[in-house]
């Protein structure tokens, strides 16, 4: 079942993601939270750590495993996303570092690394809540348009318009990793509740394409319609070109 919550802006959908992970966390204090980097869910940390300061929630027996991590990067790498991590979430909350898992982008062997990242899943009983962003070409985590949907954990060629994307992070296009370690969409669609963020009018087009559209590899975020359990919290810009009600 697909639940669609319109917020006014970025900050009422962070608020509002923010509402459902703390849900979360106080239901079930040693649940798997699945988590996501890049612009879209830096709010929603920053409103969970305020809310940690104030001692309304306690992370201390959270565990947490990240969609994806660049291949080639090391987490002491400031584009890493184990860094990301650290400097948006982890540092500033009672999290237990040992039970924070990301990809290792630093291991060469593409398959092992990527049979690893599953069983440490595995062995965490699965994810409980998966946030996830919105590529605007419709990725989840790093699984690109393709003629099928990805399955488990592996290594992917990043697009051009992802590369695109993400070179602001970087000096120059030059220096965005061209591969990635990601959970593929079989181990997305294996969470028990997924929530999905996504703001900006610049995803309005993605969005109707996604969750109003049919179900296609080429959009792989069109996937989760089949989900048994997912929330989008979505601001009044990105729903702009949607027909939907709360």
């Amino acid at each position: 079942m697909m639940k669609i919550i319109r917020a006014k802006d970025y900050k009422d959908m962070s608020r509002k993601a923010a509402n459902i992970i703390s849900a979360q966390v106080i239901m079930k204090p040693d649940c798997v939270l699945g988590l996501a980097t890049g612009s879209s869910p830096v709010g929603t940390y920053r409103q969970l750590i305020e809310w940690y300061e104030k001692g309304d929630l306690d992370f201390g027996d959270v565990t947490t495993v990240n969609l994806d991590e660049y291949r080639g990067l090391s987490a002491e790498n400031e584009q890493s996303y184990a860094w990301f991590m650290h400097h948006n979430f982890f540092d500033y909350v009672n999290i237990n570092p040992d039970r924070t898992y990301l990809p290792d982008g630093m291991n060469p062997d593409a398959k092992r690394e990527c049979t690893r990242y599953e069983e440490v899943i595995r062995e965490v009983g699965g994810v409980d809540l998966q946030l996830l962003g919105l590529g605007h070409n419709g990725h989840i985590g790093f699984n690109e348009p393709g003629e099928e949907f990805g399955t488990l954990t592996h290594c992917v060629d990043l697009q051009e318009s992802t590369i695109e994307a993400n070179k602001r992070f970087f000096d120059s296009a030059d220096e965005v990793p061209r591969q990635a370690y990601t959970m593929g969409i079989q181990t997305i669609m294996m969470a028990r509740k997924i929530l999905l963020i996504v703001s900006g009018e610049g995803k309005a087009d993605i969005v109707k394409r996604a969750f109003f559209g049919p179900v296609v590899p080429q959009v792989p975020a069109s996937i989760l319609q089949m989900h048994p359990d997912v929330t989008i919290v979505a601001d009044e810009a990105a729903l702009s070109k949607c027909d939907c009600q709360e």
